[in-house]
């Protein structure tokens, strides 16, 4: 229960796989939703360990948040079943699949598994790109003032709130980035490519020999290779990931490890919400292709 305007209301229960998303829920539903996030900000969303806690808040939930790309599905498909909630089964209001409306880049003409573990769909990883925030805080405002109609003016007034904050953060955003327009950097995992197009940058050069596969001694000799060719100065490390690769391939190139993370609370500087995660990896990245640093950045 909460109290607007002096009388106590029922919150909406939500779910929301990860934190990326968890964030924009509280953006968009403020007091008038309680949010339990699965995936630890800290944790490879594609492999969550369930807990049975995990079954009992899907059951009461009134609405679940996902991205809906595959990046959850391994995991979230057989909770959903289990949970036998009806409010968020596929067919209900209640199932929220963020990437409706998105377009999903890199989908594969065919799928084969010798590629590693590449999504049907696309690149799963949309929200890296503020833009495609925009189309999923509108389907949140949308589904919350139909799930509850007596809040839907304070969602519509939270959803224009947070797309004005987005709107003035984009252009310094852009601007910080603009100097190293066309600029490679390497990444441990391929979680980038909707933030590289939204900023000018190369994000295309992986540790991982495939996704989801380990780096062998053949690949990291080929990628230093490359890194050294192309001037590649950066090395961009999410905190579940293998940072003892990166140093080895840093030690070898000179380039910079940026730890980085998808999701709000994955690092230090990041716990704020969403548009406080971007403002940190835009300060990262432009900190990392110049001559000094940025926030965490370091050899």
């Amino acid at each position: 229960m909460c109290l607007t305007a002096g009388v106590a209301i029922a919150r909406l229960q939500v779910v929301a796989t990860t934190a990326d998303l968890a964030a924009l829920v509280r953006s968009v539903g403020g007091d008038r939703v309680e949010v339990l996030t699965l995936a630890r900000p800290t944790e490879d969303p594609h492999f969550v360990d369930p807990r049975p806690s995990y079954l009992v808040r899907l059951s009461r939930a009134d609405a679940l948040v996902y991205g809906g790309a595959g990046l959850e599905a391994a995991w979230l498909t057989p909770l959903i079943q289990r949970a036998a909630n009806a409010r968020i089964l596929p067919a209900a209001r209640g199932h929220v699949r963020c990437c409706e409306g998105v377009t999903l880049l890199e989908a594969p003409a065919q799928l084969d598994r010798s590629q590693g573990d590449v999504h049907p769909l696309g690149n799963p990883h949309f929200l890296t790109d503020p833009e495609n925030a925009r189309v999923v805080v509108h389907h949140l405002a949308d589904t919350f003032a139909e799930l509850d109609p007596e809040g839907a003016e304070e969602y519509r007034k939270n959803e224009k709130a947070f797309l004005l904050d987005l709107d003035r953060r984009l252009p310094g955003w852009l601007e910080q980035l603009r100097p190293h327009a066309g600029a490679r950097l390497a990444a441990y995992h391929n979680a980038w490519p909707y933030f590289a197009r939204r900023f000018g940058l190369r994000i295309d050069l992986f540790l991982e020999p495939k996704p989801g596969i380990p780096p062998s001694a053949a690949h990291l000799a080929r990628v230093i290779a490359e890194m050294k060719a192309d001037g590649v100065r950066a090395i961009l490390v999410e905190p579940y990931q293998d940072r003892r690769v990166a140093e080895r391939v840093a030690a070898e190139t000179g380039a910079r490890i940026v730890p980085v993370t998808q999701y709000p609370g994955g690092l230090k500087g990041t716990e704020g919400g969403y548009l406080e995660l971007m403002d940190y990896l835009v300060r990262a990245m432009a900190g990392a292709l110049s001559t000094g640093s940025g926030p965490e950045v370091r050899r």
